[in-house]
């Protein structure tokens, strides 16, 4: 029938079509992360998913986030894809702290205006990451709200659930006083403090993001966009190891608001300040902010994008098993008695 005279849901701003052929696009990308656990196609009401057997007493663990003001990185550069790889990543990194392995995601995008290509680069970004990190994208929501969001700008959220045995769930109570601490290495900022870099990289220093960072001869975009690690595959052969007492991922907070959270009543942290080279990046953006030291490690993961603890018998087995799957591995400091992190 025809519009006629009358208001529509386009004339409000809503172009259902757009959303369906973006839809339509979206499902060849869903398809390729399903397995053999996925009972739903895309476009039901609800995912189905069967828990994997062979597990005596499985827990699920599910974990939510976003990806920040990094999205006005992706904002800037016309980058959507690997916004959608960060979100993955970061949710992924937040259940295998707690010992879980993926088993699904789903993504909740909202826009001011339904862009077809917008939405399938951040999609693609997810499936990506879904498949590199052997869960299955099982749905999602687009949500098209006018007025509510600026032109060319979106919101972005994962949803994940994973799964582990409730007598492998790491908890902080396998840490002991004098458990020693491995770094992991991040990629850079991840996920986090992206509010403070782009003040310090776009006003105090005045770039662009085609710029070079001095020094460091990448641009501020590729500096920037850097995806958030997954650092799944170089945990997954000893999360259910006795070898592992606690993981910590390194997220808004730094090491001083995330340690903490994995290690058990009255403990705290030693980390050797000076058992690695703070990565150039953070070190442009300290000088070009003038931002104190203290700072810095309150807000930026400075380098460190996960932390192992384990017992000091295993650091040499565990080191070299996680330096083995290519990551910048290092011993980092140890738990003590008392809380609090402090830093040598």
């Amino acid at each position: 029938m025809p519009e006629g005279d009358g208001l529509s849901y386009r004339a409000a701003g809503v172009d259902l079509e757009a959303a369906e052929r973006a839809k339509g696009a979206l499902k060849n990308l869903v398809s390729k992360t399903r397995d053999e656990n996925t009972l739903s196609e895309m476009g039901l009401f609800g995912g189905l998913y069967a828990l994997p057997g062979g597990m005596e007493n499985p827990v699920l663990v599910s974990s939510a986030d976003g990806v920040g003001t990094k999205l006005k990185l992706a904002f800037l550069t016309g980058t959507h894809d690997t916004v959608g790889q960060d979100l993955v990543n970061h949710c992924v990194n937040d259940i295998i702290v707690q010992g879980a392995k993926p088993l699904f995601f789903l993504d909740y995008l909202a826009t001011g205006q339904m862009e077809e290509g917008v939405v399938t680069q951040v999609v693609r970004g997810v499936a990506q990451a879904c498949l590199e990190n052997g869960c299955a994208l099982l749905g999602g929501e687009t949500a098209e709200m006018p007025d509510f969001y600026a032109e060319g700008e979106y919101d972005l959220a994962g949803f994940i659930t994973g799964v582990v045995e409730r007598e492998k769930i790491l908890d902080g109570s396998l840490v002991q006083t004098g458990d020693v601490l491995i770094a992991l290495g991040s990629t850079g900022l991840h996920t986090n403090g992206y509010s403070l870099a782009r003040k310090i990289v776009f006003d105090a220093m005045g770039l662009d993001v085609e710029d070079l960072l001095p020094g460091l001869g990448k641009t501020v975009a590729e500096a920037l966009l850097a995806i958030h690690r997954s650092y799944l595959p170089a945990v997954r052969s000893i999360l259910a190891s006795t070898r592992l007492h606690g993981l910590a991922h390194i997220t808004g907070g730094g090491i001083p608001g995330n340690l903490p959270r994995v290690l058990g009543p009255g403990q705290g942290a030693r980390i050797d300040t000076g058992s690695w080279e703070i990565p150039p990046l953070f070190q442009i953006l300290q000088s070009g902010g003038k931002v104190a030291p203290e700072e810095m490690f309150r807000v930026f993961n400075m380098g460190v994008g996960m932390i192992a603890i384990v017992p000091p018998v295993e650091a040499d087995s565990v080191a070299n098993d996680l330096a083995a799957s290519g990551e910048a591995t290092w011993i980092l400091g140890e738990v003590t008695a008392g809380g609090g992190v402090e830093s040598v």
